[in-house]
């Protein structure tokens, strides 16, 4: 279908028109010729064989003649009405004008020629029109294909799993995809039949391109994430430079959490292509452990809160307190949740974790029994800009959080940190080593009954999030829309990457297994050049680098690393029960101590007094040392002292 339709917009242009008008005019005095000639009682085989020839020049010169004169190949042929039919004429009459003269230059004009002349008119007149019928018909019939085609897209789904059999079954009643059969690696399934659909077995790109043509295939759906990562550089590839879509299957849980709403199969994207195995855990403990609970979610229109809000309303909880200052993402984050949790009792509440008074109204009322603490200042390069606003959010905002929930009987304190709180090299990375260092020291203090309170407060650690707000995904994506450049800072430059539900899961997984006062980092994988993911984000967008697209780059932000520490090793991490889940080993902080540099700091925020402030940071966190910032003088300062 994708040939044909080459063929018809590119090659059928006026020299083609031109081609077929001429040889079917030439064809239809050749029938003509050959039919008097038969039938010609006289003249000797000598005569007739001059006639013939010169007839025939007669044909082509006068066809030739005529359609010059005419202009009848501009004519669009699927466009044809009754006024290019009078053009023909015109074009044909031209024709047997030409060839009487010419044919009675050689031999008397007669009877017979003139019949003959009148035949190859109407002869060449009725093939112009029935080719042009024929290619109305072929037209209306692709066009129809076409409709066909757009209407319900041919996929083929790849690999032969239960879950790739398992599509067959949820796309059977889409109105949108039409599944042609199933494509795999696994030569065992050779000759095997799904739903008496082919299975074929492709190796190379030319098997996987013949396949696709021959079923006229506009996608390729993967079931699993899994399938999209194996064939980044195989299947997926070959659909990136070919413009064929690349479709994933969403999981069988959200379809049930959405009933209400068709299947919604999405574009692979890059964070699919970067994911790793999925993560087991034990889902129906922590649903055992979080059902039938009040529950608050500080930041919870952010990247992090918001997801952890969706897994949280799948559990059946008793209610879910949201808390953010962000009026329009907990808007939409709001209609969300109606639509996709109907059932669910959820409070959105707008406040602002660096308000004391607002924070002790939604406890007050609400009397969360767990609170998720995802709330914070984040983005490195803004905060060292802005370095008192990163303590009063992450520090002082913590802070509020923590107390409030010895306050008021909370079981359980879940903080959100990062990979930038080990060894940090920036105001926020200090800002959230800070938050860490108080919150544990806090709980310490509970277990030893030095302040009065019942809650467990639990740390997780881990790096960027695919696709969070603000991050290198979602700016790259935004640069390449708008023709690029993509900006790198640095062609060496490495992070780690998770996914937003993959962390959100550890999180809730290291929140039942903790016995109090831990910090857990999760195994982050191997890291990635950003280099590389600028790269492989274009060449999913179907287009070239340094073509279609350039890199540039920038160099280094302020406080920012080249590389980012391993959060997992043997050396600065003690093991649990999940082998992506590890506990740090952390200097303990005397709670009073912390409370008073804490009080310190946040009254120096609150002056603005950066270099004070800065100072009383690195003295408390030893080894924050400032990197390709201004702050690195203090670093200085701090040796003479």
């Amino acid at each position: 279908m994708s040939r044909f339709k080459k063929y018809f917009n590119q090659y059928l242009d006026a020299r083609v028109v031109f081609a077929i008008d001429f040889l079917l005019s030439t064809f239809a005095s050749l029938v003509v010729m050959l039919t008097l000639v038969f039938f010609a009682k006289t003249g000797s085989g000598y005569y007739r064989g001059i006639f013939s020839l010169w007839w025939m020049a007669s044909s082509v010169i006068g066809t030739v003649g005529g359609m010059l004169l005419f202009k009848s190949y501009n004519v669009v042929i699927r466009h044809t009405s009754l006024r290019d039919v009078f053009v023909y004429m015109m074009v044909l009459l031209v024709k047997m004008v030409v060839m009487g003269l010419m044919v009675g230059l050689i031999c008397l004009f007669n009877h017979s020629v003139a019949i003959a002349l009148m035949f190859d008119l109407l002869l060449t007149l009725f093939l112009l029109i029935a080719v042009r019928l024929l290619m109305f018909f072929v037209y209306d019939l692709y066009k129809k294909r076409v409709k066909e085609l757009n209407k319900r897209q041919r996929v083929l789904v790849f690999s032969t799993s239960d879950k790739s059999a398992a599509a067959l079954t949820r796309l059977e009643n889409s109105p949108h995809y039409e599944v042609v059969g199933f494509i795999t690696r696994d030569d065992r399934s050779k000759g095997l039949r799904i739903n008496d659909l082919p299975v074929y077995v492709c190796h190379s790109e030319k098997e996987v391109e013949r396949v696709v043509d021959r079923l006229s295939a506009r996608a390729i759906l993967f079931s699993t994430e899994a399938d999209v990562a194996k064939e980044n550089n195989g299947i997926v590839e070959y659909c990136n430079k070919n413009s064929i879509r690349t479709l994933i299957m969403p999981p069988i849980d959200e379809i049930e959490d959405d009933k209400s709403h068709p299947l919604k199969i999405r574009e692979v994207k890059i964070e699919d292509l970067l994911g790793r195995q999925e993560i087991k855990i034990s889902m129906d403990e922590i649903i055992q452990r979080f059902k039938g609970k009040e529950v608050m979610v500080t930041g919870a229109a952010g990247s992090i809160g918001s997801e952890l809000c969706r897994q949280l309303a799948s559990f059946g909880i008793k209610q879910l307190i949201l808390f953010d200052n962000a009026e329009t993402p907990m808007h939409n984050l709001r209609l969300e949740l109606e639509r996709r949790f109907p059932h669910l009792d959820f409070v959105p509440v707008i406040g602002d974790v660096r308000h004391v008074d607002r924070l002790d109204y939604a406890f007050r009322k609400w009397h969360p029994q767990v609170v998720f603490h995802a709330a914070a200042y984040k983005h490195v390069p803004l905060m060292e800009e802005n370095p008192c606003e990163a303590v009063l959010v992450n520090l002082q905002g913590s802070s509020n959080v923590a107390n409030k929930c010895l306050e008021y009987d909370t079981d359980m304190m879940v903080m959100i940190s990062t990979d930038k709180a080990v060894n940090p090299t920036n105001i926020m990375g200090c800002s959230k080593r800070l938050a860490e260092i108080y919150v544990q020291s806090l709980g310490l203090a509970v277990e030893q009954g030095r302040v009065p309170g019942k809650t467990k407060f639990v740390t997780t650690r881990f790096g960027n999030v695919l696709g969070s707000n603000g991050s290198v995904i979602p700016r790259f994506r935004e640069q390449i829309a708008n023709g690029g450049p993509v900006t790198v800072t640095h062609p060496e430059i490495t992070r780690f990457f998770m996914t937003i539900p993959e962390a959100c899961r550890l999180v809730m997984e290291a929140a039942i297994m903790s016995s109090g006062n831990q910090i857990f980092v999760f195994d982050m994988g191997e890291s990635i050049k950003i280099d590389t993911l600028a790269r492989r984000m274009i060449t999913l967008a179907g287009l070239k680098v340094g073509e279609d697209i350039e890199i540039q780059y920038t160099g280094l932000r302020p406080g920012e690393k080249l590389y980012e520490e391993v959060l997992s090793n043997k050396e600065n991490t003690l093991p649990t029960t999940h082998d992506r889940i590890r506990i740090a080993k952390v200097r303990e902080y005397n709670y009073d101590q912390v409370k008073l540099a804490l009080a310190e700091l946040i009254d120096l925020a609150h002056q603005v007094k950066i270099p004070e402030m800065v100072i009383l940071m690195k003295k408390t966190v030893p080894e924050f040392i400032s990197k390709n910032s201004r702050f690195e003088i203090y670093d200085r300062v701090e040796e003479r002292s």
